[in-house]
């Protein structure tokens, strides 16, 4: 989980800027947009969660230094939240998930690829729930390593899996995969989104592979329809 304070990143920014190290445009040019995946449309599944019955027994925080003000909900067949997106890149070292482009990188992850080795963030999709604790325990309310979760930003939808968990009492965070594919700045250090995402996780669901992002996005969509039709 990425503990990182978005006011010292745009602090950091703007120093770079005034110091004549960064182009004035760059810390405003947004990420590629990704194409929607799936036939479930981001607003059908929104509408499906504006009102909120907390199951959790107490609210999160998004970020180390902000207050808890993030329940975990209830629905038919899924639970989600609303947060903001703080990007993990742990598991496998790539070309941008590693010691020297994540200040906190773990080379691990809580759950593994199909022949044991930690999931690779940079190009798989896969949400962090919190690690069970008196506020909320994710195993208990059917969710599971390599469940899948419905995430959307900006009118798009990304199909991800769980594939690793955080702190006790911080919500809201995902692959450098994850938010690329939704056009969120994927940078461990100074990337991600603070708020407006949205994360639906489907109980008792589970890709097998879990490295097969092709199969998330197969179930995810069927998943979604039955979740827009029972809610």
């Amino acid at each position: 989980m990425r503990l990182r304070s978005l006011t010292l990143a745009a602090a950091s920014g703007a120093a770079l800027l005034a110091a004549g190290l960064m182009p004035a445009h760059a810390l405003a040019t947004p990420a590629p947009k990704a194409a929607q995946e799936g036939s479930v449309s981001a607003a059908d599944l929104l509408a499906k969660v504006k009102s909120c019955s907390q199951i959790s027994n107490g609210k999160y925080k998004t970020d180390d230094e902000t207050s808890a003000t993030v329940p975990v909900c209830g629905k038919n067949g899924a639970v989600f939240w609303k947060a903001d997106m703080d990007i993990d890149c742990d598991g496998q070292r790539t070309t941008n998930c590693n010691e020297d482009r994540d200040p906190w990188y773990q080379d691990d992850t809580a759950f593994h690829q199909s022949d044991g080795k930690p999931l690779k963030a940079e190009s798989l999709p896969y949400v962090v729930v919190p690690s069970t604790s008196g506020i909320w325990n994710y195993s208990n309310a059917g969710i599971k390593g390599g469940g899948v979760v419905a995430v959307i930003y900006d009118g798009k939808v990304e199909y991800a899996v769980v594939g690793d968990t955080g702190p006790t009492k911080i919500i809201g965070e995902a692959s450098y995969a994850t938010a690329k594919a939704l056009g969120i700045d994927p940078d461990p250090a100074t990337g991600g989104a603070d708020s407006g995402v949205t994360y639906i996780l489907f109980k008792n669901s589970k890709v097998s592979p879990i490295e097969s992002h092709s199969a998330a996005v197969s179930l995810g969509n069927q998943l979604a329809q039955q979740f827009i039709a029972n809610n």
